[in-house]
C-alpha cells in the first residue's frame, strides 16, 4: 500500500510513525506533504526513505491512501488549492475534527471517504480512534482502514456518523480534560507545601494506579468511589467542596460545549 498523508503535523506524522514501526507500509511508499517548508528539513530526518512534499508544488499523487490531517479550519482552503486530481480507486481517510463525509465528499468530488477521530495518545500507540465509512467502501478497504488505526492504539467503528462529534469531545479532546484535573492537583500539593517535582510523583502515580484499578476491579465507579472515601474522612470533604460547585456538571457541560463546537466546524 502507498499513502500519502497532507498535513505533516503532530497527528500526521504520528500516524507515520506508527505505519512504519509496524511494518504496515515501507518507507518509500510514504509520501508526507506540508504547507511549512519551514518543516521540511525536519521532516527529512525523521522519515530519510521517504518522499517529502510542499504542498503547493505535489502535480500528482501516487497513493491508494490520501490522509487528510489539517487543521478543520483549513480545509476549505487546502481542497480548493488541490494541484492534483484523485483517481477512482484512491481512498481518502480524514481525521479532522467535525468535518462530515459529505463536506469532504463535495470539496474533494470524491465518494470514497473515510472519518475518523484519533486523540493524542497515539504518539505512543496508546491512542482510541472512532471512525465511520461513506457507502460503496468495500468490508476489505475497511479491514485495511482498521489495521492502520489499530497501529496507533485501538479503534472503533461507529456505524452512526453524527456520533463522531460526541467522540471527539469525549476522547479526541479528552487527553486535555485529564490534564487540566492533574495540573489543578498538583498545584495543590505545592499550596500545601509539597515539592513540584514530588507532588508531580505523587499526582501521576495516582493516576496511573486509579486507571488499573478501573480497568482491573469488577465494582462500579460509584462503589470505587465509596471505597476510598470514608464517612467523616479527608475524601469525603474534598468530595463535598466538588458537589457544593457542581464540578460534575461543570464537567459535563464542558464536553458537551466540545461537541457542539465540533458540529460548529462543519460550516
Amino acid at each position: 500500500m502507498k499513502i500519502a498523508i497532507i498535513g505533516a503535523g503532530n497527528m500526521g506524522l504520528s500516524f507515520s510513525k506508527s505505519f512504519l514501526k509496524y511494518e504496515l507500509i515501507k518507507p518509500e511508499n510514504l509520501h508526507l506533504v506540508t504547507r511549512n517548508i519551514s518543516k521540511i528539513p525536519k521532516i527529512k530526518e525523521e522519515f530519510p526513505k521517504s518522499e517529502i512534499s510542499v504542498f503547493e508544488e505535489v502535480k500528482n499523487l501516487d497513493a491508494d491512501l490520501v490522509i487528510i490531517a489539517v487543521k478543520p479550519q483549513d480545509f476549505p482552503n487546502v481542497a480548493e488549492n488541490f494541484q492534483f486530481q484523485l483517481t477512482e480507486n484512491q481512498m481518502i481517510l480524514s481525521i479532522m475534527a467535525g468535518i462530515k463525509i459529505e463536506k469532504i465528499q463535495k470539496f474533494l468530488n470524491h465518494p470514497l471517504v473515510v472519518r475518523a477521530m484519533p486523540n493524542s495518545p497515539t504518539l505512543l500507540g496508546m491512542g482510541i480512534t472512532g471512525y465511520t465509512a461513506a457507502q460503496g467502501i468495500s468490508f476489505s478497504q475497511l479491514i485495511n482502514i482498521e489495521r492502520l488505526l489499530n497501529s496507533t492504539g485501538r479503534s472503533v467503528y461507529l456505524e452512526n456518523e453524527e456520533l463522531l462529534d460526541g467522540v471527539t469531545a469525549l476522547s479526541g479532546s479528552g487527553p486535555a480534560y485529564f490534564y487540566y484535573i492533574v495540573d489543578a492537583m498538583i498545584k495543590a500539593g505545592t499550596e500545601m507545601g509539597i515539592d513540584e517535582n514530588l507532588s508531580k510523583l505523587f499526582v501521576k502515580q495516582t493516576m496511573l494506579g486509579a486507571y488499573h484499578l478501573i480497568n482491573n476491579s469488577e465494582k462500579n465507579l460509584e462503589e470505587l468511589i465509596k471505597d476510598v472515601a470514608s464517612k467523616g474522612g479527608t475524601t469525603e470533604a474534598a468530595l463535598k467542596t466538588f458537589n457544593e460547585n457542581h464540578l460534575k456538571d461543570i464537567l459535563l457541560n464542558g464536553i458537551l460545549n466540545a461537541e457542539k463546537r465540533a458540529k460548529q466546524l462543519n460550516g
